[in-house]
């Protein structure tokens, strides 16, 4: 598992930001970007309510992120999916528009390529429930 120490400096902060947007109720949540997974496990645990998908591009994130997973027995969060944001939302997983209450991206924008904050602002525009939040940070 890698233990990126923004990620582990921030968490606490981002939680609290994101508890606003996470109701009492079922939240469906897509994290684009999950990078080492601890994002990922720390707000999954913290938010039980929510369905936590994290996603990457590189395959090396998604085995950290299911180590984390494994070791901080997260349940609601699920195995984490190869995602492109850069490629069509038709290409990411099984999601369908209209179904996600928060589209999570932390530290991806500022070292992307400009195709895939375009790709984040795209899918989110079809993916997320009316009235649901496009959370970015970094």
């Amino acid at each position: 598992m890698q233990a990126p120490a923004a990620a582990e400096r921030n968490k606490g902060p981002i939680l609290a930001v994101l508890r606003e947007y996470a109701g009492p109720g079922a939240v469906r949540v897509l994290e684009v970007g999950a990078g080492a997974g601890l994002h990922a496990a720390y707000f999954a645990r913290a938010l039980p309510q929510t369905r936590w998908q994290p996603s990457d591009i590189d395959p090396q994130a998604l085995r950290s992120i299911a180590a984390y997973a494994e070791a901080m027995q997260v349940p609601n969060m699920l195995p984490p999916v190869l995602l492109d944001v850069s490629q069509g939302w038709e290409t990411w997983g099984d999601t369908q528009p209209a179904t996600l209450d928060l589209l999570v991206s932390i530290n991806m924008m500022h070292i992307a390529e400009l195709r895939c904050t375009e790709g984040l602002f795209k899918g989110a525009g079809v993916l997320l429930k009316p009235g649901g939040v496009l959370f970015t940070y970094g």
